[in-house]
């Protein structure tokens, strides 16, 4: 089966798993927190698509910058899961798990990052 380049990655995958947690959470989260349950899963889409983005590229510059910015975007997600977690807004094994998956994603853009610079 033929693949794209960003099926290949580990990375990828994992950034897929962390968007349909995120989608639960988004959607455990209370009324009237519609601003953060947006704010989650902006950011977490915005994870798969830029390294996507990143591995479609050919000068390994440009990958770079993507995979960047899809390490900006995991950061975001986290500091939302902080958020929640202040005010009691999400459940302890939702922020457990997507923190260590949010923590996985970061240490593999970062080797990518590296990589390509």
């Amino acid at each position: 089966m033929n693949e794209f380049d960003h099926e290949k990655l580990d990375v990828y995958r994992i950034a897929i798993d962390w968007v349909s947690l995120a989608q639960d959470i988004a959607e455990a989260l209370p009324r009237g927190k519609g601003n953060l349950a947006d704010q989650l899963q902006r950011a977490s889409s915005s994870i798969p698509l830029n390294i996507a983005e990143g591995a479609g590229e050919f000068s390994g510059a440009e990958k770079a910058r993507f995979y960047r910015m899809a390490k900006r975007s995991a950061h975001e997600c986290a500091a939302v899961l902080d958020v929640a977690k202040r005010r009691s807004l999400i459940a302890h094994e939702h922020f457990a798990q997507g923190r260590s998956l949010l923590l996985r994603i970061v240490g593999m853009l970062v080797k990518l990052v590296r990589s390509h610079s």
